[in-house]
């Protein structure tokens, strides 16, 4: 949220070490999480979309809860992480044949071996190349320097960025509840504070799929998402420190919010101040971004009220 706690859905950790692709079913690959895998990189290196692999993978919300050792499934039968990593690194330049040039004097002059150059332009060993014929030649290319600290166009400085990882790493060494533990939690909670129970576990999917595990880059903790400055709002309104660590307290903070936000306005303002902070709301109408997660928010909780149990 802006002004009281920035949800930073459909986003894990940052990309740190290389993963590992294995064969999956038809058409498919089965790629193990390494710890700061986000859904937008692998995407990327899979050259498909993070909505893609929500979908095929029956992700919680939009896919911000992705832990190191989680098998995705991925689209691209046999891909290797060496082919991934040799694909990403080569880049394309167009060279024009001038006279006297060969393929082997091309290739020796960007550093790429004979064979590549061939394949890149569908030329057999042996064929002649003239003056004035464009070439694609595979060149290595420097990749762009990559920050952590920024996420689907929003950079956050490096002290909140390092305060997340403390709190990953602190939750990763805990014994947590089961994500059926967290749904009682979320509801006795919700039912305390007088909040709609499916609204309180709706939102809670959306953000984590109920796993308290979770800590975006944005430092938003727990099963409910929620930052330290909204931990402190929350622990004034109860009369005691919250600590976002806790599940109990973690749930507490986040229904605490979600009643003062309920009483405040209409149920789809209610949503969109979760996640964009009510006064930006009132302020600049909902981003796009927030329409589409209020709209999830909602089928969810329609879900849920028919019976629906993510967790079967």
């Amino acid at each position: 949220m802006r002004n009281v706690v920035r949800i930073l859905s459909g986003l894990a950790v940052p990309v740190l070490t290389a993963a590992v692709i294995t064969a999956g079913s038809p058409g498919f690959g089965a790629y193990k999480v390494k710890e700061g895998d986000t859904l937008s990189h692998i995407a990327g290196r899979y050259g498909t979309t993070v909505s893609t692999l929500v979908a095929l993978n029956k992700l919680p919300g939009n896919g911000n809860a992705i832990y190191a050792g989680e098998v995705l499934k991925v689209p691209g039968k046999g891909l290797t992480t060496t082919t991934t990593r040799t694909r990403s690194k080569l880049g394309r330049v167009t060279y024009v044949v001038k006279p006297g040039d060969t393929v082997s004097g091309i290739a020796k002059r960007f550093k790429c071996s004979q064979a590549n150059l061939l394949a890149a332009n569908g030329l057999k060993a042996g064929a002649r190349i003239y003056a004035g014929k464009p070439l694609q030649v595979p060149v290595k290319v420097r990749p762009k320097p990559r920050t952590d600290n920024t996420f689907a166009g929003r950079t956050y400085a490096d002290h909140v960025v390092a305060a997340a990882n403390r709190n990953r790493a602190t939750l990763k060494k805990r014994k947590l509840p089961t994500r059926t533990q967290m749904r009682s939690l979320i509801v006795s909670t919700a039912k305390r504070y007088g909040v709609d129970p499916e609204l309180a576990l709706a939102v809670s999917w959306q953000e984590s799929g109920w796993k308290q595990r979770v800590v975006s880059p944005a430092n938003a903790i727990g099963a409910m998402q929620v930052i330290p400055s909204t931990g402190r709002f929350a622990s004034r309104v109860v009369g005691r420190e919250l600590d976002l660590l806790k599940p109990r307290d973690n749930v507490t903070a986040g229904v605490v919010l979600l009643s003062r936000l309920t009483g405040a306005a209409k149920l789809d303002i209610a949503v969109a101040g979760y996640y964009q902070g009510l006064g930006g709301v009132k302020k600049n109408g909902m981003y796009a971004d927030t329409k589409l997660y209020v709209k999830n928010v909602l089928r969810i909780k329609a879900q849920l009220e028919r019976g629906w149990d993510p967790l079967r």
